[in-house]
């Protein structure tokens, strides 16, 4: 069994089809020279498993071997969900079935020329693990592959689900549907109480129960998305206790998209679960499909943070090339991370690690030869020669794994100092409620809060609803859905002093996408001081409504609720003269409640009214951040192990920029410090400090006096 380098680097390697076996041994033998430690490869079912019981293993033993040659460890990534055509025609009658009735044909991956992959990609197959032959199929190859690798000495472990998501418009097949029944039997009970719940009352008989093939913001609905996650993470889960039970020493990982706050609902990129069943989580993030705004170099790694909940947490596939072609780049500049320059290398790494990622794999060694992504992602060259990427690559590689940044390492980002909410009910109730696909007013919200905190130089961490214990202040942009429990988490958490800023229209849907005939609803009002008096959900014309607050004019976005203040005080107005935002005293804590979604208008219009009112929040919540930028176009990040301390400076910009940092828990103006990354153009001195274009400076601090 391999041993856990100090920051796994590296990068996916084989999937069958590429890279060409005459170059395996060559391109070993440069990675390992370049620094690399790790190698994933897609172990695919389809590959594999030529007949029933026949197994082809030859080119995968040869990756393990290569592997431990050259002192690399391997994560097998299963993909059992590459269905052999042997199995699709053996199982017809577990072929996965689209809502239309259309049945998922086999074929060929973007990332490999192998068969047996679905159209809906992520964790679905052609056929579904409903079937009970197809799931003692798929356990049959997951028990021969962790028995044939276990013990192997490049063996460091398994990756269980790539890039866990799935399509919500598949999987409506026979067995698909009595697993949906008897979910929904355990919820329910009784077949009376599903008809109540659902407002259908014709049921004479389980069977008469049929998935819905519409999403709009219905309970119905609500519960096929919450089936569709519950199953598909039972599935994640049967893999990993068929590999646990062959080889119980193996890692687990596995690695999502950082898709919680926009695809959570509809394709299950529930970051918080997938990475609560493995022991280390990963993430997926390309700045040629996401784009390179400075914000989404630091959004995902702060999103798996929050989703890791301590664990350790990895960048699983960066960008590491160009990417022709695909409609994600399409019309964008050529520097808007569709042709990868060496510094882009750098600071998408160093942002990585500055956002706690600590370990790193480019999707690609080196370019695919065929198919439409070829010569796409690639550090290394379409021969698998080197250039400057790699060679920037290799050089933030060998730094990680130096022992002298062993500490540096081991210490993890400082908690935040405002988290914001994420809850998957109110994610869910809004991708129904956007059933005609017109409004994006969620994940506008969620960014545009992220962005309103980043763009002052506030760390702000992700927080599951689950987790607000042990949390100062929040922010929850988007709450138009909530359970009477969380509710009640809530308000306790308020009650014994914690401080809430909350958007328009907070739990205005209770159970079953209910609206509350009194708004807030589930008792909001109590905890806001407020009642409604108007609300208008007219997100297409909203910014034609203001709110005034402190002399500037802030654009409105999503829905407007105007309030009467009971316990209340009023802070600002609509542009109508009702009022707009309130702030109240409960209990030991504090509550702002503002009408309307000011985080979303923020990501469609940045602007410095929103802007500033973002960054007057830890103002009016009593707060001072752990550190103080001069300078919003650099990124501070304290980082902390135990009574040590490392600051990470982080420069997006394409030129050098300087400024000042103060910190209450970090002494930066004692001697001049040691720079555990910075070039020569690099400075630090008492807070002082410059930073090269698209460059980090990373120092280490004592405690404060």
């Amino acid at each position: 069994m391999a041993k856990l380098p100090q920051v796994p680097f590296g990068a996916v390697y084989f999937r069958k089809s590429n890279p060409p076996q005459q170059d395996w041994e060559r391109d070993y033998k440069t990675a390992a020279e370049d620094g690399l430690n790790v190698f994933r490869h897609w172990f695919m079912w389809s590959a594999i498993e030529r007949a029933p019981g026949k197994f082809d293993w030859d080119d995968y033993d040869r990756q393990l071997d290569l592997a431990a040659k050259h002192g690399i460890v391997t994560i097998i990534a299963e993909l059992s969900q590459t269905t052999p055509d042997w199995a699709v025609r053996k199982f017809a009658d577990a072929r996965q079935v689209l809502y239309d009735g259309r049945e998922h044909p086999s074929i060929q991956s973007p990332s490999s020329a192998t068969g047996g992959f679905s159209h809906s990609g992520g964790g679905t197959g052609t056929l579904t693990l409903n079937a009970p032959e197809v799931r003692g199929a798929a356990h049959n190859f997951l028990t021969t592959m962790a028995r044939r690798y276990k013990g192997h000495p490049a063996l460091l472990g398994y990756d269980v689900w790539n890039e866990c998501n799935y399509s919500p418009y598949t999987d409506y097949g026979p067995y698909t549907v009595a697993a949906f029944r008897d979910w929904l039997k355990r919820k329910y009970g009784t077949l009376d109480d599903l008809a109540r719940a659902w407002h259908r009352y014709s049921y004479a008989d389980w069977e008469d129960i049929e998935p819905p093939t519409q999403f709009m913001p219905y309970c119905e609905c609500l519960d096929w998305l919450r089936f569709k996650q519950d199953n598909h993470y039972e599935q994640m889960q049967f893999r990993i206790d068929a590999i646990r039970a062959a080889d119980p020493d193996a890692m687990i990982v596995a690695h999502g998209t950082a898709g919680s706050v926009t695809q959570l609902a509809q394709r299950g990129s529930d970051d918080w679960r997938a990475a609560s069943k493995v022991e280390t989580y990963g993430y997926t993030w390309v700045s040629a499909r996401k784009g390179t705004e400075p914000w989404k170099n630091f959004f995902a790694a702060d999103l798996v943070r929050g989703a890791a909940r301590g664990k350790s947490f990895w960048h699983a596939e960066r960008q590491g090339g160009p990417l022709w072609m695909q409609p994600q780049v399409l019309g964008r500049d050529k520097d808007d991370g569709r042709v990868a320059t060496p510094e882009d290398i750098r600071l998408w790494s160093l942002s990585s690690f500055a956002g706690g990622a600590r370990g790193m794999m480019n999707l690609r060694f080196r370019p695919l030869l065929d198919g439409p992504l070829f010569g796409a992602f690639g550090s290394y060259d379409m021969a698998g020669q080197r250039t400057p990427r790699s060679d920037m690559a290799a050089s933030i590689a060998r730094w990680a794994n130096a022992q002298k940044q062993a500490d540096l390492m081991k210490a993890a980002p400082v908690t935040g100092d405002i988290g914001i909410i994420m809850a998957p009910e109110a994610q869910e109730f809004a991708f129904l409620l956007n059933y005609n696909g017109k409004f994006d007013t969620y994940s506008a919200a969620m960014w545009g809060a992220y962005r309103g905190f980043f763009d002052n130089n506030i760390q702000a961490d992700w927080v599951h609803i689950d987790d607000i214990e042990g949390r100062n202040i929040l922010y929850f942009p988007y709450p138009i859905m909530l359970l009477p429990d969380q509710v009640e988490k809530i308000t306790n958490w308020v009650r014994a002093g914690g401080v809430l800023i909350c958007e328009a229209c907070p739990g205005y849907f209770g159970p079953g996408g209910r609206a509350g005939t009194k708004q807030p609803n589930l008792g909001l009002d109590t905890l806001f001081g407020v009642e409604e008096e108007d609300v208008e959900f007219m997100p297409d014309i909203a910014d034609r409504n203001s709110i005034f607050h402190r002399g500037d004019e802030l654009t409105c976005a999503g829905f407007r609720q105007a309030y009467r203040a009971t316990s209340g005080t009023a802070l600002a107005n609509f542009d109508t003269g009702q009022t707009a935002i309130v702030e109240n005293r409960f209990g030991a804590g504090r509550t702002m409640l503002i009408g309307s979604h000011l985080s979303a208008s923020y990501h469609y219009h940045p602007n410095d009214g929103l802007r500033t009112f973002f960054g007057n929040l830890l103002t009016w919540a009593g707060h001072e951040p752990a550190v103080s930028n001069s300078n919003p176009r650099v990124q501070a990040r304290l980082h902390a192990d135990g009574d040590r301390f490392w600051l990470w400076l982080v420069n997006p910009e394409r030129v050098a920029q300087e400024g000042r940092v103060s910190s209450l828990i970090a002494d930066v103006g004692g001697a001049q410090p040691e720079q555990a990354w910075g070039g020569a153009d690099s400075q630090f001195s008492q807070g002082l400090y410059r930073v090269p274009a698209q460059d980090a400076l990373v120092v280490e601090l004592p405690p404060a006096k």
